[in-house]
């Protein structure tokens, strides 16, 4: 992958960085150098991202904290100027979810989820913004998701809030054009991705939750992430063949998509058998706190490590010039025939 050369580190703030996605755009963004500022709140995990970033050679700070708390936030980014300096990068990848059917998730529930996973990119976003955009300089990465655009069975909250996340996105990035600022913003689709959410999720299925297939590791993720801070000019990024096709087939044909994932898609986030008896979950406090998961969960033996989706994603305007090539090629074949 094509990595954008820069003349010195940058200052990049990673949101939901001790686990999953979150860990591994540490260990993404630490093998350039960058100075890191690593926000969670599970401790043991962000000691451990912490100490690989380190190693890495970058320097870092970790904070414990709660995206879904504004004045939080707005702490995270004053702490990260003040030790580090001006803030180039922020990266939103905090979120919580309940795997349930909607009428078995409480309000205090469902509101728990929004708060975190939509207005928690909003209220980090927003800390960012108040110290990019008089400078005019800064990039900001939403970690998306392929349920931004297709909400899918037993994650109505999730789905909610990725849904949310898209149109406030597309809404903020039209002011910032309007505005003519050089502060830029874009997002990341994601596929399913192998992380340990699957065993930290509020769980009311009658079997462990589980990604749908096919599954991706989080450095996949991880690296569509960093292309998308060193090239923020494009609105958005899919990765996986499965969300551009979800995407495509949601635009196409939502009804049918509809009746396929009434059909499929509830078995396909669950596993055979019942789940365990002790499960338990991170929506109202961190898994992580004592003890360290890392980025993968437990899908290693399924995951691929690479998307030619991905690439097409970042070479858009290669493929354009291939295709209009071709075009051209075949074009000259005719008329020497003709």
């Amino acid at each position: 992958m094509s990595i954008r050369t820069r003349s010195k580190p940058r200052t990049v703030v990673i949101t939901g960085a001790s686990a999953g996605v979150g860990r591994a755009c540490v260990r993404a963004f630490a093998t350039g150098g960058d100075r890191l500022v690593l926000v969670a709140r599970g401790l043991a995990g962000l000691r451990a991202a912490s100490a690989e970033a380190q190693a890495a050679g970058s320097p870092v700070r970790t904070v414990l904290a709660d995206v879904a708390d504004p004045d939080a936030c707005e702490a995270v980014a004053a702490r990260a100027e003040a030790e580090f300096g001006p803030i180039d990068v922020w990266v939103n990848d905090a979120f919580a979810s309940v795997f349930a059917p909607f009428t078995e998730i409480s309000p205090e529930e469902f509101r728990r989820v929004t708060e975190v996973t939509y207005l928690g990119y909003v209220n980090a976003t927003r800390a960012a913004l108040h110290r990019m955009l008089p400078r005019d300089h800064g990039t900001i990465v939403q970690v998306g998701s392929a349920i931004a655009y297709r909400g899918i069975p037993l994650q109505t909250a999730y789905s909610g809030a990725k849904h949310a996340i898209q149109g406030w996105h597309e809404a903020l990035r039209c002011e910032l054009l309007a505005e003519g600022s050089s502060v830029r913003v874009t997002m990341v689709q994601l596929p399913a991705v192998n992380t340990p959410q699957f065993d930290w999720v509020l769980n009311r299925l009658r079997g462990r939750a589980r990604p749908v297939p096919p599954v991706h590791q989080p450095e996949l993720a991880a690296r569509a992430v960093r292309f998308a801070a060193d090239h923020p000019g494009r609105r958005e990024y899919w990765v996986g063949a499965s969300t551009a096709a979800t995407l495509v087939a949601n635009a196409l044909a939502p009804g049918l998509l509809d009746r396929y994932l009434a059909r499929t898609g509830i078995d396909a986030q669950q596993e055979d058998g019942p789940r365990p008896a002790d499960d338990r979950c991170n929506l109202w406090s961190p898994m992580d706190a004592s003890d360290d998961h890392g980025a993968h969960g437990r899908f290693d033996a399924e995951a691929r490590e690479r998307s030619a989706q991905l690439w097409a994603s970042q070479h858009h305007g290669l493929l354009a010039v291939g295709g209009a090539a071709l075009l051209g090629a075949a074009a000259r074949a005719l008329v020497r025939r003709s």
